[in-house]
C-alpha cells in the first residue's frame, strides 16, 4: 500500500479488513495509528483522579480545554468536546463487598474528541474519537465478572434476541446514575449517542470517521458503542449535502460526504464481549475491529475461558450451548511480551504501545503465528498490580450470586450457570 495517510486512511481504518497490512508484517502507517490511538487512550489513565480527598475524585483532574496539555499531549491534534461517565449496574447493590451507594456514583471513563483542522488535513478526514480507560475501581471489577450473556436489545425497533453480550459490560454501558448524586448523569450510552449525533450533524459536509479506542474494560465499551451506532444507523448519512456545503482545506482539498461513516474499534488487551450472534451482526453492519493482543494477557481470554468460539462444535455437531459461547470480533495483531520480574506488564497499556512502536525480535506474532497453550504460559505468571485482593473478593461475591441465581436451572443450558463458570475460571486464574 502506497501513499500518505490522507490518501489511504480508509484501508488503515479497516476497509478491506486490514488485508496485507497486518501480515506478514505491520504496515508502517497502521503501526503509527495503533500507537497514536493507544496514546490517546493512555491519557485517560493519566488524567483520572484516584485521590479520595480530592474534589475531583473519580473524575478527570483537568478541564476539557487543558486535559491534553496537562498529560503531556498538547500536540495530539484533537479537541475534547465531552467527558464520559459510567455507572455500575443495579445488581451490585446486592453484593456484600460493595459499599452501599458507592455503585450509583458516576465515574469518569473517557472522553469524546474531534480532530482539529490541521489534524483533519493530515488524516484526510474529520476524525471523531471516543476513548475508554480500563478497569480501576472495585465496582468495575465486579461488572467484569458478571459474565452471563444477555440480549443486547439496543434497537427497540428490532431487538434481535440472538445478539447477546456480557451482562456486566452492558450494565456499565446502559445504567443511569442514581438520583441525588452530584452529577445526575444519563447513562454512558445516552451521553455518547447524544454527543456523536451532534458532531455528525456539525461535520456532515466533510469526510468523517468514527474511531473508538479502549483498553481492557474500555475495549468492551468500545465494542458496544460501535455496534450501537451501526445498529441504530447513526453513521448513515441520509441527507445529501449540496456541493456548496463542501469544505475546502487550506491546501485546496475538497471533502465530500460519504453515505456511511466508517466505524472502527482499536482494542488493546480487550476481553470477549458477546456471542457468535454479536460477532456476525457486527460484521454485517460493517463494524471494523482491530484487536491488539498479548498472548500472555489473561484478560483477552475472558470471558469464555471454557465456552468460547473454539468450543462450539464437535466435528460436524453443534454443541447445545453453542449460542452461549463467547466469540472475539475482528482482526488480531498478536504481541508476545512477558517480564518475569514484573508479570503485571502483560496487561499494561504502555507495554502494549511500546512493543508496537519498537518491536523486539519475534515480539509480534501475526495472524498466522502459533500461540502456546494459555494455561501453560500464563497460569504461573498472572500476579502483580491487578488489585488481586479486591478482585478475589469481587469474584467470590459474584460466584455466590450466580450460585443463588442458578438454583434449579437446567444444567449447562442456563446463562447464570455459564456466567458462574466464567467467574470461577477467572478466580482460578488468580
Amino acid at each position: 500500500m502506497k501513499g500518505s495517510l490522507a490518501q489511504v486512511w480508509r484501508k488503515v481504518q479497516g476497509c478491506g479488513d486490514w488485508e496485507g497490512l497486518v501480515s506478514p508484517s505491520l504496515h508502517p502507517l497502521l503501526r503509527e495509528e495503533i500507537v497514536r490511538y493507544g496514546e490517546l487512550v493512555s491519557a485517560c489513565y493519566k488524567a483520572f483522579e484516584l485521590n479520595s480527598s480530592s474534589s475531583r475524585y473519580l473524575s478527570c483532574k483537568y478541564g476539557k480545554g487543558s486535559m491534553f496539555e496537562e498529560v503531556g499531549m498538547g500536540g495530539s491534534g484533537y479537541d475534547v468536546t465531552r467527558y464520559v461517565y459510567v455507572t455500575a449496574p443495579d445488581i451490585m447493590t446486592s453484593i456484600p463487598s460493595i459499599r452501599p451507594g458507592s455503585c450509583c456514583r458516576g465515574r469518569w471513563v473517557g472522553y469524546v474528541a474531534v480532530a482539529s483542522d490541521d489534524m483533519t488535513d493530515r488524516l484526510g478526514r474529520r476524525d471523531i474519537l471516543v476513548t475508554f480507560r480500563g478497569t480501576v475501581t472495585s465496582q468495575e471489577w465486579v461488572a467484569n465478572l458478571m459474565s452471563s450473556l444477555t440480549p443486547a436489545r439496543l434497537d427497540p425497533g428490532d431487538p434481535r434476541p440472538e445478539v447477546q453480550v456480557e451482562s456486566g459490560f452492558l450494565g456499565l454501558y446502559t445504567s443511569n446514575e442514581c438520583g441525588g448524586s452530584r452529577f445526575g448523569l444519563e447513562s454512558c450510552r445516552e451521553q455518547l449517542l447524544c454527543e456523536i449525533s451532534r458532531l455528525l450533524r456539525k461535520y456532515k459536509g466533510e469526510e468523517v470517521s468514527i474511531s473508538i479506542a479502549g483498553h481492557s474494560m474500555g475495549s468492551s465499551l468500545a465494542h458496544l458503542l460501535a455496534y450501537d451506532i451501526s445498529e441504530l444507523g447513526l453513521n448513515v448519512m441520509n441527507n445529501h449535502v449540496n456541493s456548496s456545503r463542501r469544505t475546502t482545506t487550506e491546501h485546496g482539498h475538497h471533502r465530500a460526504p460519504s453515505s456511511t461513516v466508517p466505524v472502527t474499534v482499536f482494542s488493546y488487551g480487550g476481553p470477549r464481549v458477546g456471542n457468535l450472534g454479536f460477532k456476525q451482526r457486527c460484521e454485517e453492519l460493517g463494524v471494523k475491529v482491530l484487536r491488539v493482543v498479548n498472548v500472555h494477557d489473561p484478560v483477552t481470554k475472558l470471558p469464555g475461558v471454557f465456552l468460547n468460539e473454539n468450543f462450539r462444535v464437535l466435528g460436524n455437531y453443534e454443541l447445545p450451548w453453542s449460542c452461549s459461547c463467547y466469540s472475539h470480533v475482528g482482526v488480531e495483531v498478536l504481541l508476545d511480551f512477558l517480564d518475569v520480574k514484573n508479570p503485571s506488564c502483560v496487561h499494561d497499556l504502555d507495554a502494549y504501545i511500546s512493543l508496537v512502536r519498537c518491536p523486539r525480535e519475534e515480539g509480534i506474532i501475526h495472524e498466522d503465528g502459533v500461540v502456546g497453550n494459555i494455561f501453560e504460559r500464563v497460569m504461573s505468571n498472572v500476579v502483580g498490580n491487578f488489585e488481586l485482593c479486591r478482585l478475589r473478593r469481587a469474584a467470590s461475591g459474584m460466584v455466590d450470586q450466580f450460585l443463588v441465581q442458578s438454583q434449579g436451572a437446567e444444567f449447562l443450558m442456563d446463562n447464570n450457570f455459564l456466567g458462574w463458570m466464567n467467574c470461577l475460571a477467572l478466580y482460578m486464574l488468580m
